[in-house]
């Protein structure tokens, strides 16, 4: 009999993007004369801890005594908790709902924050295992010592307690997190990446996951989107803005900014921005097998062959009129067409711009614009019995490019029927 999977997740900079404690003080010591200095005391005292440089249990009790916060304070800090959960747990909430029964929070934090926040996503009270606060009068003056959690080695304490049957994977930024995997009590350990990223724990991890949607897909477990951000490369050629990074960082692609395009990342590119004047060879975009989108921060024209994008299915976003805004609305359009597919305001595809529809899948056919395409895409998902969901086609003189929205359930030899349909140029499915 398959022994049952067990997730057991970390809570501060792991299932949300910040260390609850540090964003307490800030709250309770919001008036506080020295409160700088105090900050940046938790800080330290947090980063030590997580390192494995200063005993969890010194760093807690040092950490509590600073804050000087109250239940008032709590309930600030709950509402800002819930907008900072990390951006790859928040889409996946679907997975916690179907695998509630498998899914711990185990943290050297506290239940009074951490519940709160985390029961939105169907994980079960009586999963949630963390540290409780101890308050008089409504001041919190200390913490429940007894609890394992508030020991050094306290997950390690904790698992050994409840003896769980099954393969346990453990996922968090740090040391304690490691220490399950050092024990032995957990098959493999995941360092998250995604708020930060803690050397001395990812040298030591078993496998390292920038986002939830990697862990999901290495696991082969259900996911919000088919292919995990952070495998996408998207290449910067050129003097581009700050702000264009900034921004497809933040979206989670894989960046790699260079002052040309060196021929080590033409097959593995998906996505190339390139600044004004940047010219691509023809020659190696033969190669880009794997290019889905160019953006570029200028007229393209005589850069970029248009026509060679268009028959290889690559979406071109360009700027012709150098509006000062580019920075920003060319990596826009090229993440949106990453995230949904749109393609509105490219300069060689049919503009099209979609809604998103929740609980299905989205499959990309882009071809060349001959008669009886759909039909053939159609009578692929009759045979398969695929439930449409939605769909979408728009053309120009040369390709076809159609949307299809399906249900959460399919067999995967769709795709393969799929992508042997005559004049099919690329395929994929988007999430």
């Amino acid at each position: 009999m398959k022994q049952k999977n067990i997730y057991i997740i970390d809570f501060d900079s792991t299932f949300t993007q910040v260390e609850a404690l540090d964003e307490l003080a800030r709250i309770s010591l919001k008036k506080h004369p020295d409160k700088e200095a105090i900050f940046k005391k938790i800080e330290d005292l947090t980063n030590l801890a997580m390192e494995g440089k200063l005993s969890f249990s010194e760093s807690l009790a040092q950490r509590v005594k600073l804050l000087e916060a109250s239940e008032d304070h709590l309930k600030q800090l709950i509402t800002r908790l819930k907008k900072k959960v990390s951006l790859s747990f928040s889409r996946n909430a679907a997975f916690f709902k179907k695998h509630a029964d498998q899914v711990l929070i185990v943290s050297g934090g506290f239940k009074e924050f951490i519940t709160p926040v985390v029961s939105q996503y169907h994980i079960k009270k009586e999963n949630i295992y963390a540290n409780t606060f101890v308050t008089t009068d409504g001041r919190i003056i200390d913490y429940d010592h007894a609890n394992p959690l508030s020991e050094e080695g306290g997950k390690v304490k904790l698992m050994k307690m409840l003896n769980l049957e099954g393969d346990l994977y453990g996922i968090g930024d740090g040391y304690s997190d490691f220490q399950l995997r050092e024990s032995g009590m957990i098959k493999k350990f995941y360092a998250f990446t995604e708020n930060i990223s803690r050397e001395s724990i990812v040298s030591r991890a078993d496998h390292v996951t920038p986002s939830f949607d990697e862990f999901l897909y290495v696991n082969d477990l259900p996911r919000a989107i088919s292919y995990p951000k952070n495998r996408i490369l998207c290449l910067v050629i050129g003097e581009v803005p700050e702000e264009s990074l900034t921004l497809l960082k933040k979206d989670g692609f894989s960046i790699r900014h260079k002052s040309a395009f060196e021929d080590k990342y033409v097959k593995d590119v998906h996505m190339l921005l390139m600044a004004d004047g940047e010219k691509m060879d023809p020659e190696k975009l033969k190669l880009a097998v794997k290019l889905k989108t160019v953006g570029y921060l200028g007229n393209a024209k005589n850069y970029v062959d248009e026509q060679a994008c268009t028959a290889m299915g690559i979406v071109i976003f360009e700027d012709p009129k150098h509006n000062p805004r580019n920075a920003n609305f060319i990596p826009k359009r090229m993440m949106d067409f990453m995230n949904t597919g749109t393609t509105y305001l490219s300069s060689n595809f049919p503009n099209l711009q979609l809604p998103r529809f929740g609980q299905s899948h989205r499959l990309i056919h882009v071809h060349h614009n001959v008669p009886g395409i759909m039909a053939q895409i159609n009578t692929v998902f009759a045979k398969h019995s695929i439930n449409i969901i939605g769909q979408f086609l728009m053309t120009n003189a040369t390709i076809g490019y159609a949307i299809t929205d399906i249900n959460a359930e399919y067999d995967k030899d769709v795709f393969k029927a799929l992508k042997k349909i005559e004049q099919t140029i690329k395929f994929r499915v988007l999430y």
